[in-house]
């Protein structure tokens, strides 16, 4: 016990200058100014030791829990990089264990192979994935929040109404914070000849900026026709949602707190970013005019954080991953009723990126910026058009609320230029070109 003390002081120690460096860290806008063990559960005492460390963060403003696999085996003491030690997670949830203040289950009626390595995601942000054969991916929540995550809570809620485009829940890991239950880990179905929809979409792109005197449409690799179905799978998506937890009307007082909402994202935003300054009137006038949308606006559980790099094309069909929302939302935002034309307005946004990334930091081409524009529109097109060919009658065809859904598409690019301006100043052009261009064309 005692070397094992040892372990997590020197992890500690290291902690400050290490989480900054690491993908999944969300706090990198801002030093570490200190970290504190909260929690230490021993999930394999033999050599070599694999602990669980949860520690709080700190840093100007903020205090934030995070988790930790850690062991003495490597340098770095992430044990998440060791095949060996990972593949005992799996072996706990297939066992339905309690160690040591972690609770591990698998879903009801399901049985797991165990004795299997679990290999690092090494695109994986926000949070850690690992992979176990061909078989099963376990999401690790770096960041946790009290109570079951939404990812879990909706993807267990989508499987029991039978929704196809989701891969199938099939653990978790739950442990505490504060004394209240929270996930730390969800294992689900992993399909290895999955394709995420960004790496799709982006090659649609090259192939159209090789050839630049042809038109989207001419291209090998139009991908208008995925984008419909695309479309197609998120509507039903929403509506199994519906079905699965219900829906509600937004009242007066919903819609107000939106639109104010925005406001001050939009304040907060231009305080930093002063290359927003002159679009604010036109934003401004843009959120208001959302209260205009004719009928009644339907609320209900939502993705959240929906854009091309949480889809993935299998050969049955589009599926939706990563319910939990933006990683950086309060969970009482990621876990409220929302319109799903939320979604709706984070895919179109995600389209627009797609065309415009290639031409981030090249020198300015006409001819290239023309067919960027035009693959954005003809796939943006085609989303809405599979979205309405599906969609539920309490959500209806996007179109047909214009308003709203152009408030909440530069809300999200408001969003994107904060971030852009924090983390990649060079890609501050794209949500800034969409701002320009989209309140000058106004609702579409």
């Amino acid at each position: 016990m005692t070397e094992q003390h040892d372990l997590v002081d020197k992890v500690m120690a290291e902690l400050p200058a290490w989480l900054p460096a690491q993908r999944w860290f969300g706090g990198k806008d801002r030093p570490v100014t200190a970290v504190r063990p909260l929690r230490t559960s021993v999930l394999s005492a033999a050599d070599p030791v694999l602990l669980h460390l949860v520690v709080e963060v700190e840093q100007p403003d903020r205090r934030e829990p995070y988790q930790l696999l850690v062991t003495d085996v490597v340098e770095n003491y992430d044990a998440t990089t060791e095949p060996e030690l990972t593949g005992r997670l799996l072996d706990l949830i297939a066992g339905n264990a309690s160690v040591d203040g972690l609770a591990f289950a698998h879903e009801p009626g399901v049985e797991l192979q165990s004795g299997l390595r679990g290999r690092t995601i090494t695109s994986e942000q926000s949070n850690t994935s690992l992979v176990f054969g061909s078989q099963y991916i376990l999401k690790l929540f770096r960041k946790l929040t009290h109570g079951e995550n939404p990812d879990l809570v909706l993807q267990r809620a989508l499987h029991e109404v039978g929704c196809e485009h989701i891969a199938q829940p099939l653990g978790s890991i739950t442990g505490s914070l504060e004394g209240l239950p929270t996930t730390v880990g969800m294992l689900q179905q992993f399909l290895p000849d999955a394709v995420d929809g960004w790496a799709m979409a982006t090659t649609s792109v090259r192939d159209l900026m090789a050839e630049g005197d042809l038109h989207a449409d001419e291209v090998g690799g139009d991908f208008a026709g995925e984008a419909q179905r695309l479309g197609h799978a998120v509507a039903t998506v929403h509506g199994d949602l519906e079905r699965a937890l219900g829906t509600q009307h937004a009242d007066a007082e919903d819609i107000d707190r939106t639109i104010r909402a925005m406001v001050t994202r939009l304040d907060s935003v231009v305080e930093a970013v002063p290359e927003l300054r002159p679009f604010v009137p036109a934003l401004r006038a843009a959120f208001e005019q959302a209260r205009d949308t004719p009928g009644a606006i339907a609320i209900q559980h939502i993705h959240g954080d929906l854009h091309l790099g949480q889809v993935l094309r299998t050969v049955q069909g589009w599926l939706l991953i990563d319910f939990e929302g933006e990683p950086g939302a309060p969970i009482a935002e990621r876990t409220s009723l929302r319109s799903p034309l939320r979604d709706v307005a984070g895919m179109l946004r995600s389209f627009d990126y797609a065309a415009h990334q290639l031409l981030v930091g090249r020198p300015e081409d006409h001819q290239l910026t023309v067919r960027a524009l035009e693959w954005s529109r003809r796939n943006r097109a085609a989303f809405t058009e599979g979205y309405a060919e599906a969609a539920a009658s309490s959500v209806g065809d996007p179109r047909e609320r214009g308003y709203l859904l152009r408030a909440f598409e530069l809300d999200k690019a408001v969003y994107e230029v904060a971030y852009e301006h924090a983390n990649r100043p060079e890609w501050l052009t794209v949500p800034l070109s969409s701002i320009a261009r989209i309140t000058g064309e106004g609702a579409r």
